[in-house]
C-alpha cells in the first residue's frame, strides 16, 4: 500500500460523532484512534509531551471518555504512548513505536521518509536477500521456482500499473524468502510485510522505467531454475543497489510535509 492511498484513508478523521447503542463505535474507534495517532506523528503532541487530559480529548474529537480510553489502549500497545498512573498519557520516543505494525505504517503516512524506515528495510533486506536467494537456488522446488516466475509475470503485465506492479514485486521477494526453506527466512517475509510493501512501492515510483529491475528479476528466476547460486545471489545485490539508487530519489521527491 503507497502513501498517497494512505493519505486518501486519513481523510476527514477528526470531529466523528460517537453514536448511540455502540452501533457506530467500531468505525468511530477506528477514525478516533487514527486521529490521535496521526496528530501524535504530525508532531501536534510531540515526542516526550504528555496528551490533553481525557476530558480535553473528548472535546477536541467530539467523542465519549470511553472511545478515547480504547483509542489510549490501542495505541499503548503499539508504542506510541505510555500511560502514568495519576500523571498522565506520554508520547513515547519514535524508537519504541512499533514501526512495522500495519496501522502504525498507516497511521505515519507520507511522514515515512522522516523515520528513515524505508533505508533500515533495504539494510535489513541486503543481510538477508543474497543469502535468501542462494539458498534458493540449492533448495527450491519446481513448485517454488514456479511460484516466483508467476510473480515475475505479473510485475511484467503490471509494469505500468504502479501499485500492481508493487503488489507483485511483494510477491516475488516473499517467495523467494519462502524458497530458502529456512525457517526464520520464510517468516520473515510476514513479520516485516507492511514495512517491505512501503519501500517497494517507494522504489518503484521513483523509478524512472523498470526495465533493468524486471530484468535483474528475470534473470534471478533463470538463476534459481539452473541452481545457480552464485549468479542467484549476485542478481539480488543487483536488484538491492536499484532499489537503493531509486529509494534515495524516493526520499528526495518527498520533503518534509509541513508542520512536521
Amino acid at each position: 500500500m503507497g502513501w498517497r492511498m494512505i493519505v486518501q484513508e486519513q481523510d476527514g478523521r477528526s470531529g466523528v460523532a460517537d453514536g448511540e447503542g455502540g452501533v457506530r463505535r467500531p468505525r468511530v474507534q477506528k477514525n478516533i484512534t487514527r486521529a490521535i495517532a496521526s496528530d501524535i506523528c504530525a508532531d501536534i503532541f510531540p515526542v516526550g509531551g504528555f496528551l490533553p487530559t481525557e476530558n480535553e480529548l473528548c472535546l477536541r474529537y467530539g467523542v465519549s471518555r470511553t472511545v478515547i480510553r480504547e483509542s489510549l489502549k490501542i495505541l499503548e500497545s503499539k508504542g506510541l504512548v505510555r500511560g502514568r498512573s495519576r500523571v498522565g498519557t506520554i508520547v513515547c520516543p519514535k524508537e519504541e513505536w512499533n514501526i512495522l505494525d500495519q496501522q502504525v505504517l498507516e497511521w505515519i503516512g507520507p511522514r515515512i521518509f522522516e523515520f528513515d524506515l524505508l533505508t533500515c528495510v533495504l539494510d535489513a533486506r541486503r543481510a538477508i536477500e543474497p543469502f535468501a536467494a542462494e539458498l534458493a537456488a540449492e533448495r527450491a522446488t519446481v513448485q517454488d521456482v514456479a511460484e516466483i516466475e508467476r510473480a515475475w509475470e505479473r510485475m511484467r503485465e503490471a509494469e505500468s500499473d504502479l501499485d500492481a506492479f508493487s503488489q507483485a514485486d511483494f510477491a516475488f521477494h516473499a517467495a523467494l524468502l519462502k524458497a530458502s526453506h529456512n525457517q526464520v527466512f520464510m517468516q520473515l517475509a510476514s513479520i516485516i510485510q507492511a514495512a517491505l510493501e512501503f519501500s517497494l512501492h517507494a522504489s518503484a515510483e521513483a523509478a524512472d522505467a523498470r526495465d533493468e529491475a524486471l530484468e535483474v528479476h528475470k534473470r534471478l528466476v533463470d538463476a534459481l531454475r539452473m541452481r545457480d547460486k552464485a549468479t542467484a545471489r549476485e542478481c539480488s545485490h543487483r536488484l538491492l543497489d536499484l532499489a537503493a539508487r531509486d529509494l534515495a530519489i524516493a526520499v528526495k521527491n518527498h520533503p518534509t510535509p509541513a508542520g512536521a
